[in-house]
């Protein structure tokens, strides 16, 4: 059975749930939810996301939420060989550590920011700003001395942090004061199956 996707195009959530998929090579449909008809709060989506919250993957009747749940599960189910989270323990926490940023910084940070611009969200645009600036230093340095967030090769940890650093100028949020960094998501686009993440048209931002 065909793994379906539940998601909105510009949900940097659901695009880090699209890229596992596509870089696993794992066959999978896409269906985009209709957030503006508030598709994601009907009854018949409550029964499977108690949240009402996108992304949501369906695999043969078992339904998992969270980005960065559906991550591991596909990587536990999908990656036997251990490609994408690391078997031995000190692997696994580095990851675990890097998706706690992505649920934490980066939700706090850029993604907050660009949920200004695009949807319109109330955030303090300088707090939301100095956040993700805050947290691209750290990354700035943690790149200049490996290729990957957690060593040599890519893991979860960096599919669960692209979709919004590389989306971070759309919240006007400039990259190019961290060129380890932008190098890092030049690597992650050159991996085979890597799908890019849409880039709002200018006309439909907010003006915040």
């Amino acid at each position: 059975m065909t793994l379906k996707l539940y998601r909105h195009a510009l949900s940097g959530h659901a695009h880090r749930a699209e890229l596992a998929l596509s870089l696993m090579d794992v066959p999978h449909e896409l269906i985009d939810v209709d957030l503006a008809a508030r598709a994601h709060k009907t009854p018949e989506f409550l029964v499977r996301h108690p949240f009402g919250q996108l992304p949501l993957l369906e695999d043969d009747g078992h339904f998992v939420w969270d980005s960065t749940a559906i991550l591991v599960y596909l990587a536990g189910k999908y990656d036997p060989a251990g490609r994408w989270l690391p078997g031995d323990t000190a692997g696994r926490a580095a990851v675990q550590a890097w998706l706690s940023v992505a649920s934490g910084l980066i939700a706090f940070g850029p993604a907050a920011a660009r949920l200004v611009t695009v949807f319109g969200a109330r955030f303090d645009v300088d707090d939301v700003v100095a956040r993700a600036h805050a947290l691209f230093k750290v990354m700035e340095g943690e790149l200049s001395r490996r290729p990957f967030l957690v060593g040599d090769t890519a893991t979860l940890a960096d599919v669960a942090g692209y979709s919004y650093i590389a989306s971070a100028p759309e919240g006007n949020v400039d990259l190019l004061p961290y060129p380890a960094l932008r190098d890092w998501l030049m690597r992650i686009e050159a991996l085979p199956g890597f799908v890019p993440f849409q880039v709002t048209p200018v006309g439909l931002r907010s003006a915040g």
